[in-house]
């Protein structure tokens, strides 16, 4: 049986709770509540303190400025960490986090779950073997924040609010997060933020950034007002571009000829596969990919700070 803890049980750890359920293994999941008041969700233990109780990983998805507290207090527990992204919304006293995840050797793995999505997986294998030189990346991700959650006041929820750790750089830091996977940290960056739409919301609503590599750059645009969703990604070679579409799953050449698609892939199996690694990770003690240090690299492109 593996005990799992759930810090924030929104609708983020609801997605995971499923994604557990799915997997070939006996859970038996717990949710760290701050009221005894809180309403119970399916067969999920609801537990106000930590006391002594064991657990053989953490799952941290309550809301991005909060991560800090839970981190650090995990951690010091050594309990093996599974968190949302982005990690954290600040950098400043990231070292408290480093020096006790590093004393006590906890494992971390910093949820990005389109490192999973099947385009990404091929395109990245493509980059490995063959292809030619690359000339040109352009990556956008335009959606609409009124339609994230339709039932609620948009401008009340954590993404319109800078305080909560919301705005469109950190919500879509998956875009930063498979860029760099896919090409690696560039040489140099630079990015522009503005907050000036008509969803006149206080968090960041653009940004754009501009990645160096040695023999190419990267740009990557992203908004919360664009109605229609638009999840692409542009790569321009010597010879061909291609652009994979990342809500359409299929990747196409500039003659718009297939080049790969996956028509059964659903994004829930994205929470599937990455949780099942994760685990697969603990079982066989090796390290996770996309490690809380590894994602703090990333984080500081995503802030603009070197």
């Amino acid at each position: 049986m593996i005990r799992v803890l759930i810090i924030g049980l929104g609708s983020i750890a609801k997605k995971h709770i499923t994604a557990l359920r799915s997997l070939n293994e006996e859970f038996e999941i717990f949710a760290l509540r701050s009221s005894l008041d809180a309403s119970k969700y399916e067969d999920v233990i609801n537990i106000f303190n930590l006391d002594d109780t064991v657990f053989d990983f953490a799952i941290i998805s309550n809301p991005t400025h909060l991560h800090f507290k839970y981190i650090k207090l995990l951690a010091s527990k050594s309990i093996p960490l599974f968190i949302e992204k982005p990690v954290v919304h600040s950098l400043s006293k990231i070292n408290e986090l480093s020096e006790v995840i590093i004393a006590k050797n906890v494992v971390t793995y910093v949820a990005c779950n389109l490192r999973f999505h099947p385009c990404i997986i091929y395109f990245r294998n493509k980059i490995k073997n063959d292809l030619e030189r690359v000339n040109e990346v352009n990556v956008y991700c335009g959606s609409y924040l009124p339609e994230w959650r339709p039932h609620v006041n948009f401008r009340e929820i954590y993404s319109a609010n800078s305080k909560m750790g919301g705005g469109v750089h950190l919500d879509l830091f998956h875009e930063l997060d498979y860029t760099t996977w896919l090409f690696g940290i560039p040489k140099k960056s630079s990015s522009f933020f503005r907050s000036s739409s008509s969803l006149e919301i206080d968090a960041i609503d653009y940004a754009n950034y501009l990645l160096e590599y040695g023999s190419f750059t990267a740009n990557i645009i992203l908004n919360y007002y664009r109605k229609e969703p638009k999840r692409q990604i542009e790569i321009l070679t010597e010879n061909e571009t291609f652009i994979i579409d990342l809500i359409r799953n299929e990747i196409k050449n500039d003659k718009g000829e297939l080049i790969y698609s996956d028509l059964n892939f659903e994004i829930k199996d994205t929470y599937f596969h990455q949780l099942n690694y994760f685990i697969n990770c603990l079982k066989s003690q090796e390290t996770p990919m996309n490690s809380f240090f590894s994602s703090i690299e990333i984080l500081k492109i995503c802030l603009n700070n070197d």
